[in-house]
């Protein structure tokens, strides 16, 4: 069976939360999107604004802070919030990964350093729940290794060990240096549910998308494993597409309501082939070196960006279109934009401004 561009996006708004926002609560809502990007400690927040309702800050903070959600470095060696679970889930099978990155980063700054000393060492001065920052840890670590760069050391130990960021760092606004607690995660690892969960979040999906999302090299021979569990599709190019036996396709002519999304939000990283939720044009003013800006979806896929400035008590959010869009859907845009400035300043002067 044949999908169109239409119809593959459509699912992917389904599955993402982005068709309607549902009432959920936030560790289930987090495990249905399987990780919320958090390179910036807001990226979450206003993820989840925009797919749940009600949503409040304090209710993702909560969860925060009990560790139902950890944020770490996941996938694509970017950082994440996701469930506890999850966590034990995609870490171990993310650490070839997050040693290559170490290896291709830190390398020469950690030339002549045992990594497995490092590790060894880091453990130890973690042990016991003993919470230490990155510069801490480096720092420490140092006076064992004085020739080496502090800074390379604790990055590096940020790759090598499962650790999590725990509160107050990663909550809304709060930003300062990463603090790092060791983590238990299993030595098993189920390559097989990761593949499971990406489609249930992301598809239908081909090889190279799940592969792209996870940065997880090897999948061709886990999904010829899984085949027979799963449906195929083809795209508008040829490309198969996997998904779940029973993963519903909404119809192509679905409405689908602006949204304005964070920087890096998932459906934007999540595939090979993003002209499912953007053109290749676009994509190019979106996504600029290691940036990725935020976006505002028109009718379910990428129509402008958007970004807040702050001044004398006036927050201006500023609208700035990628392709035309209709006087109805500019103001859709509007009202929105006026709906996440009441979330994100509530204190202050709301002014929206879309660009020509």
């Amino acid at each position: 069976m044949r999908l169109t561009a239409r119809t593959i996006g459509r699912a992917t708004l389904a599955r993402q939360l982005l068709l309607d926002r549902v009432d959920l609560p936030v560790v289930v809502a987090t495990k249905r999107l399987f990780g919320l990007n958090a390179q910036d400690p807001n990226l979450p927040y206003l993820a989840l604004w925009s797919r749940l309702h009600p949503f409040a800050i304090d209710d993702l903070t909560a969860a925060i802070e009990d560790g139902s959600l950890v944020r770490s470095t996941l996938m694509r060696a970017t950082q994440h919030v996701v469930s506890a679970a999850d966590f034990r889930l995609v870490r171990p099978l993310l650490a070839p990964l997050l040693r290559r990155v170490q290896r291709n980063t830190f390398g020469r700054r950690t030339a002549g350093v045992d990594l497995d000393a490092l590790v060894a060492e880091a453990c130890g001065l973690l042990a016991d729940g003993q919470v230490l920052t990155r510069p801490e840890l480096g720092r420490r670590l140092a006076q064992r290794w004085p020739h080496a760069d502090p800074t390379a050391l604790g990055w590096s130990v940020q790759y090598l060990l499962p650790l999590v960021h725990p509160a107050p760092s990663g909550t809304w606004n709060v930003r300062g240096a990463t603090p790092f607690a060791l983590a238990d995660v299993p030595a098993d690892e189920c390559v097989e549910e990761l593949v499971w969960r990406y489609l249930a979040a992301f598809g239908p999906a081909s090889v190279s998308d799940a592969r792209a999302w996870s940065g997880i090299g090897g999948l061709r021979e886990v999904f010829d494993r899984m085949r027979p569990r799963l449906r195929t599709f083809t795209d508008e190019s040829g490309r198969e597409l996997f998904d779940l036996p029973d993963a519903p396709l909404p119809s192509a002519d679905l409405p689908a309501p602006v949204r304005l999304l964070p920087e890096f939000d998932a459906p934007l990283l999540a595939f090979a082939d993003r002209t499912r939720i953007m053109t290749d044009e676009v994509r190019r003013q979106v996504c600029v070196g290691s940036g990725v800006a935020a976006t505002v979806l028109v009718d379910g896929t990428v129509a402008a960006t958007w970004s807040i400035g702050r001044a004398a008590g006036t927050a201006v959010l500023t609208v700035q279109p990628l392709r035309p869009i209709a006087p109805a859907d500019r103001a859709a845009v509007e009202a929105e934009a006026e709906r996440l400035l009441a979330f994100t300043d509530p204190d202050s002067r709301p002014d929206v401004r879309i660009r020509r």
